[in-house]
């Protein structure tokens, strides 16, 4: 959108992204870039596929597990669902790096910018939140 500010979330790897998928009128476009982020993430261990690291209210099969290294988080996630598992991988790239408090105060209100919500179905959207939560309560956690 020209002359729209950009979109700032706090994180720059998540500005990005958002401006990538906001720029994108098609969205057969968008469903294709989240695919191909799912198609990058890295396998999660099956130590970590237990309750502890599931995202409730998913429909699909959802894991993420974040871990402070040096006070920065570091993700690993993944999906039995291809869309839900490119979602995952769009959260997981642009909170990778951050600190604890820069994860806990991203507002969820950039999915919106994203433009995805209109080709996601409701339980799929709010699927989307629920990951972003469940990330932020983990970095919560962490940072206590």
């Amino acid at each position: 959108m020209a002359g729209s500010p950009p979109i700032t979330t706090g994180s720059e790897a998540l500005d990005r992204i958002v401006e990538r998928l906001a720029g994108t009128a098609d969205p057969r476009r968008r469903y294709e870039y989240v695919l191909w982020l799912a198609r990058k993430l890295q396998p999660l261990p099956e130590e970590f596929r237990n309750d502890a690291f599931k995202v409730k209210g998913c429909v699909s099969q959802v894991y993420v597990v974040g871990q402070l290294v040096e006070g920065r988080l570091h993700w690993q996630g993944d999906s039995d669902a291809a869309i839900t598992k490119g979602l995952l991988a769009l959260l997981i790239e642009g909170l990778e790096g951050l600190t604890p408090e820069q994860a806990m105060a991203i507002d969820p209100g950039f999915i919106a910018a994203t433009g995805l919500q209109a080709s996601l179905t409701p339980s799929r959207a709010n699927g989307f939140l629920n990951i972003l939560k469940l990330m932020q309560a983990q970095a919560k956690a962490l940072a206590a």
